[in-house]
């Protein structure tokens, strides 16, 4: 049933993007200097998960290329490359310049003057940036008049109101680029292209991605994951075509599937936290801060710990009721 399993990946970047042409054109004009040698402003993604950001950051990145032949990128996640030392070897490796880098001990310095030396243009696709641990390096890396990054979070705040005032300063002409939640119809159109690329012809019906569509409620990853998870239970069963049954089926199994690699990506801390709701199903904010401060040895601040609930909650681990005195987080079952 399925013929192109590569479609379905999360990494996999569609030659034709839909529903974001706004987006994409503002994207494009924003780096458009680099065709001319002049380095762009930084560019700021944000928006819900699975709304296209990094596809569309990656799709506008590689049409970039077709026009500037002497052109590098470098994709990453700073969630999972989330330290200094981490962040700097994946820049190098990007140019083919972590050859000879194997310890953490290696100093910053030495590393970020090496990526000073590249003498090509380099865009850097750093998603996930609130993770950083050390935002500062986002200065250091503004500094360079070869590199122009390209940053995707969810939130405003959870980028620039964590910058100190020198940083802030340089990076208040980011350019903005707001992504919405793709509608239903927004969302079925982009599952008929991964049935079209991916799957067998007439292996799914408009019902059944509406179905899918619908219970993914706007984002884009719950529903290409839920795809491929009904395609292969009917792979797997020996059935021709995926019926509602199926997508019925599919649909937890692709959530908890989501959630588990997000839950695995997550920081100590953050790891904590969401432990502490699950075993605790419903706590206070105070509660959860008490216990929190008893599981590890250097808790950070109230402020840094709403900062990592609302990111358990942006990726669907968690969600909170109740208004800000009376406030409860409940794990996502």
């Amino acid at each position: 049933m399925i013929t192109d399993a590569r479609v379905f990946q999360a990494g996999f970047v569609p030659g034709d993007v839909k529903h974001r042409p706004a987006e994409v054109s503002h994207l494009s004009d924003t780096l458009r200097p680099i065709t001319t040698g002049d380095r762009p402003d930084p560019a700021f993604l944000y928006g819900p998960s699975g709304a296209g950001k990094t596809c569309i950051a990656r799709h506008t990145i590689e049409r970039l290329r077709e026009t500037v032949v002497s052109l590098d990128h470098q994709y990453i996640n700073c969630w999972e490359d989330r330290t200094r030392f981490k962040l700097l070897y994946r820049l190098l490796e990007g140019i083919d310049q972590a050859f000879d880098i194997h310890r953490q001990s290696t100093p910053k310095d030495q590393m970020l003057e090496r990526l000073k030396r590249h003498d090509e243009q380099y865009v850097v696709i750093l998603d996930e940036v609130d993770q950083l641990s050390e935002k500062d390096l986002l200065y250091d890396l503004y500094q360079m008049s070869n590199l122009t990054m390209v940053l995707i979070a969810n939130r405003e705040e959870d980028v620039f109101g964590t910058l100190d005032q020198r940083l802030n300063s340089r990076l208040q002409h980011c350019v903005r680029i707001r992504f919405d939640q793709y509608g239903l119809s927004e969302l079925v159109t982009i599952l008929e292209d991964r049935v079209r690329w991916g799957l067998e012809p007439d292996a799914i019906g408009t019902n059944q991605l509406h179905l899918i569509a619908d219970a993914a409620a706007g984002d884009a990853r719950v529903a290409i994951a839920t795809l491929r998870t009904a395609a292969s239970i009917a792979r797997q069963s020996g059935a021709t075509r995926i019926t509602e049954s199926v997508v019925e089926r599919a649909v937890p199994e692709a959530q908890s599937e989501v959630r588990q690699k997000t839950a695995d990506k997550l920081t100590e801390h953050q790891q904590i936290l969401h432990n502490l709701i699950t075993e605790a199903g419903d706590i206070a904010p105070g509660t959860l801060y008490e216990q929190y401060c008893e599981a590890v040895d250097d808790p950070k601040t109230r402020r840094t710990m709403r900062n990592h609930l609302a990111k358990l909650e942006q990726y669907n681990l968690i969600f909170a009721t109740g208004n800000t005195k009376a406030r409860s987080y409940q794990p996502r079952s």
